[in-house]
């Protein structure tokens, strides 16, 4: 009997509730599995329904379905002699004991874990499973595959996060392979993370570890980024890329077994564990991984696994999630307004930036990409080659001038839209403003007044809010009409581009520009689009973005000073993008309200504020953030990159309607406050 296996994981690119795809694609991975000479697959979890169907898994459609593509998959000659978690017969129907139930996961909602560690029972089978696979039961529950020559354990997502995670236990009783399917979405800075995990599974325990992952967008806020893999003893052997337009992506690796056997055999305290150890039922499989001719057959090397920097990420991540949206929805485009500042030159980059890849994954061969644009730009003989020219079909920009917009920023719209080559508009919006205030003029006899000109704030806010939700309307309007006008079929999804961090503190009008169909930046912070759009300036040779990020954020609503803008996005915020970065992560990922806050930032900033600074910058925080919350509930459907992510959807569940003066929390300030001024006056002048 041989001792080396072939072994496959899968990234796939499914689909909620897109059964046929699904379908198509789990074939298509098997076969390359098996074309590869792999005698085991793997998928992503949930990959016949798609993991994202959320509340349609209370639906018995999703399971009649499920379970129609199953059967589908079993009398498929495509499954025969491959070992798949939805092979030929079924051997195990192994539950998900862990169920992942924070940020963006609900599983709790609509499953309910396997708790009956090391324990089986019979499941009595459809009728038309019974009738392919000649089964009335399958064993259904915690337990582990026996092979002629081997043993195969399966932890699903969510149990590699776990203190206790399965794959210990099951290693210490002598599985060698463990597998799993996962479907874990992307959050920039995380795949270090995963990676890690997983090594740091196979490295104290022996074994090999197989992961596999959804990739794309589900449908949804999430882009699911792959990094399928491989690994044995400690270290990586197969890497499946974390970003790419490909529907299907199969790795595959030969590993000798007694390479595991004899790295355990050395590591006298594991032994001893597993000495101590509980046995899990075995499903005995009358099938080998190995075979006898593999004697000559070259194993896999270990390699050192790629990583992206978060730049990278930024420019890769949303752009796959883009395209997704763009081909599924059947769209002809994009309209994005243009505004010559960071946001929205980082949407035109990220938009460039999947022109760029689609242009890569046609010269590479890909036929489902091709067929794709195609019907896009609805010309069935197009081959893109050139970025630009795909950019100036997909992409339309519009800049949006008012009397308040200043000569620089039109001018360095214009120039980005044409180093990226996108159909570029200029207009101006002051009619429309004018005809919307002399409404409001002629039926109460009242004309608003900018600040600058005399007029209150209320005064004040309202014309720069008139102004900024013309432009949304207009921005729908073009987006319906602009390819008509020009004798194109189809219409454009609208790009929004509000950071995170105007999001967070609710720096923005209420449907205004920021009020879209989705939103490629809405989950990432000012911080790191900067550091993306300086990326894009070498990575792209866009230098028109050169001075966009050099210049002051300004939202130019207020009336111009001498020609000059006289409003910036911090002077009016009242804080710093770097201190609103901070406030966003204490609140969501370090769980903190007010006062946990002020005496976090008591330590973190004792070098530059005093305590009353600090209590000040807290209190300003939280009466902004609490005033503005309700503005959450509109906002345009965005890529998740963020764990401090204020989205109201799903992932920042809290009210939108608070007491904004937070009388108790902010007493506790001051209390503290007092105190520390009491204790050591002589040490409050803002340094050590």
């Amino acid at each position: 009997m041989g001792r080396k296996v072939t072994v496959a994981t899968c990234a796939l690119n499914q689909w909620a509730l897109d059964f046929e795809g699904n379908l198509q694609r789990i074939l298509k991975s098997i076969e390359i599995a098996k074309n590869r000479g792999a005698r085991y697959r793997l998928g992503p979890e949930l990959e016949i329904c798609g993991y994202g169907c959320w509340d349609h898994y209370y639906e018995s459609d999703t399971l009649l379905h499920s379970f129609q593509v199953l059967a589908a998959l079993l009398e498929s000659p495509v499954t025969q002699d491959i070992i798949c978690d939805v092979g030929m017969k079924i051997l195990l129907i192994r539950p998900k004991m862990a169920l992942a139930n924070e940020g963006n996961y609900r599983e709790l909602r609509w499953f309910t874990p396997w708790s009956r560690s090391r324990h089986t029972e019979e499941y009595l089978l459809p009728r038309m499973i019974q009738d392919l696979t000649k089964q009335e039961t399958a064993p259904f529950g915690d337990a582990v595959l026996a092979t002629w020559d081997t043993c195969i354990g399966s932890e699903i997502c969510e149990e590699l996060w776990t203190p206790h995670s399965p794959h210990i236990d099951m290693g210490l009783d002598g599985v060698e392979i463990i597998t799993n399917a996962s479907g874990s979405h992307h959050v920039l800075r995380k795949a270090n993370t995963r990676v890690d995990l997983v090594t740091m599974a196979t490295s104290k325990n022996g074994g090999i570890y197989l992961l596999a992952n959804q990739k794309g967008c589900d449908g949804d806020r999430l882009y699911y980024d792959g990094c399928a893999m491989i690994a044995m003893n400690g270290s990586v052997f197969a890497q499946g890329s974390q970003f790419s337009l490909d529907d299907v992506e199969v790795l595959t690796a030969t590993l000798d077994l007694e390479d595991v056997r004899s790295y355990r055999a050395e590591i006298s305290s594991r032994n001893l564990a597993a000495s101590r150890a509980s046995p899990y039922p075995r499903v005995k499989v009358d099938f080998a991984l190995s075979c006898h001719e593999d004697l000559l057959a070259p194993v896999s090397e270990p390699i050192e696994w790629k990583y992206h920097s978060p730049e990278e990420e930024i420019s890769l991540g949303p752009a796959c999630w883009l395209w997704d949206f763009l081909r599924r929805s059947q769209q002809g485009g994009f309209l994005l307004p243009l505004s010559g500042g960071v946001d929205s030159a980082a949407t035109a980059c990220l938009v460039y930036s999947m022109c760029c890849q689609v242009c890569k994954s046609v010269r590479s061969g890909n036929q489902e990409v091709l067929a794709d644009v195609r019907t896009i730009v609805n010309q069935i003989s197009y081959t893109p080659q050139d970025p630009r020219d795909l950019c100036g079909r997909i992409l339309t920009t519009c800049y949006m001038a008012s009397k308040n917009s200043s000569q620089e920023t039109c001018t360095r719209a214009r120039e980005l839209a044409q180093q990226i080559g996108s159909h570029h508009i200029s207009l101006n919006i002051d009619p429309a403003v004018k005809a919307v205030t002399g409404i409001f003029s002629l039926v109460t006899g009242k004309s608003p007044l900018f600040a600058a000109h005399g007029g209150s704030s209320r005064e004040n806010l309202a014309l720069q809010n008139v102004q900024a939700r013309i432009r949304m309307v207009l921005a729908y309007l073009f987006a319906q009409l602009s390819l008509w006008s020009r004798g194109i079929r189809g219409g454009l999804l609208v790009l929004g581009s509000a950071n995170v961090d105007e999001s967070l503190l609710g720096y923005l009008t209420k449907y205004d520009c920021s009020s879209a169909d989705i939103n490629p930046i809405g989950g990432i912070s000012k911080t790191d689009l900067r550091a993306f759009v300086q990326f894009c300036i070498e990575r792209f040779q866009l230098t028109a973005l050169q001075s966009i990020v050099s210049a002051p954020a300004t939202a130019e609503l207020e009336p111009l000073a001498d020609g000059q803008v006289s409003q910036t996005d911090e002077e009016d915020m009242g804080m710093t993008y770097a201190e609103l970065s901070v406030y966003g992560k204490l609140r969501k990922v370090a769980k903190m309200g007010p006062y946990s806050m002020f005496c976090k930032l008591l330590g973190m900033w004792r070098h530059v504020c005093t305590p009353r600074q600090v209590a000040d910058k807290v209190k300003w925080f939280f009466t902004k953030h609490s005033m503005n919350r309700h503005k959450m509930t509109t906002l345009t459907p965005a890529y998740h990159a963020e764990n401090y992510s204020p989205e109201d959807n799903r992932f920042d569940l809290r009210p939108f309607l608070y007491n904004t003066s937070w009388p108790w929390q902010f007493r506790c300030i001051e209390n503290q406050v007092l105190q520390l001024e009491r204790a050591a006056p002589q040490s409050l002048d803002g340094v050590d």
